[in-house]
C-alpha cells in the first residue's frame, strides 16, 4: 500500500489572512493622526483649505520676533515646518491628497504611517494651555526622560541643560523633527 499523506491545510493557516484583512480594513474606517507633507511655506494655505473641507487637522505654531530694518515684528511660525498633522481613517485619505499644495501623507513603502496615539492630542494641549515651545534639530542621542506631569505627561524626549534652564527635546521620529520645551527639574524622569 502507497502512503499517500496529503497535508490538509488547517483552519488557523486558512482563517490568518482573512483576520488580517480583516484588521487592515479595521484600520482604514478608524480615524488615526497623519502627517501631511506640504510645499514649502504652505503650511497655513493648506490648513485653511482643510478648515474649508471639513478636515480635521492641527497646525502647531509658535511665536517668533523677527527684527527687520525698522522694527520689530511678531509672526506666527509652523513648530514643524513643512507638515500638517490631519485626522482621517485612511479610506478618507483623498479629501486631504486633493488639497493643493499637499505633497502626500507621511509613511513606510507608500503607505502613510500613523502617528503615535496621543502625541498630537498631548502637544495640541501644551500649546493650547500657552506653554512656549520652538523648533530644535532633531536628536536621536542624549539623556532620555519621559515627562512625568502636566500636558505633556507620558511623553518622551531627550533633556537639555542650559544656563541653569530645563528643557525637553521631543522629537517626531515620524517626520525626523523636533521641538524643544522648557520644564522643571522634578517634572521628568530618567529613562536611562
Amino acid at each position: 500500500m502507497m502512503n499517500t499523506s496529503i497535508t490538509e491545510p488547517s483552519a488557523a493557516r486558512l482563517e490568518t489572512p482573512g483576520i488580517v484583512e480583516d484588521l487592515e480594513r479595521a484600520a482604514c474606517l478608524r480615524p488615526h493622526w497623519y502627517a501631511a507633507y506640504t510645499c514649502a511655506n504652505h503650511e497655513r494655505r493648506v490648513a485653511g483649505q482643510f478648515a474649508n473641507r471639513g478636515v480635521e487637522h492641527f497646525l502647531p505654531q509658535y511665536e517668533s520676533v523677527r527684527r527687520w530694518k525698522d522694527r520689530k515684528v511678531r509672526l506666527r511660525m509652523p513648530l514643524f515646518p513643512g507638515y500638517i498633522f490631519v485626522q482621517l481613517a485612511l479610506q478618507e485619505r483623498l479629501r486631504v491628497l486633493e488639497v493643493p499644495s499637499v505633497v502626500r501623507l507621511v509613511g513606510f513603502n507608500g503607505r502613510p504611517a500613523p502617528l503615535p496615539e496621543g502625541d498630537v492630542t498631548r502637544i495640541r494641549e501644551f500649546l493650547a494651555r500657552g506653554f512656549r515651545a520652538e523648533p530644535h534639530p532633531y536628536l536621536t542621542v542624549g539623556k532620555k526622560v519621559r515627562v512625568k506631569n502636566g500636558p505633556l505627561a507620558g511623553m518622551e524626549g531627550v533633556l537639555l541643560r542650559r544656563k541653569g534652564k530645563f528643557r525637553v527635546v521631543i522629537s517626531i521620529e515620524l517626520v525626523q523633527q523636533a521641538a524643544a520645551v522648557d520644564v522643571g527639574e522634578a517634572d521628568v524622569e530618567s529613562l536611562e
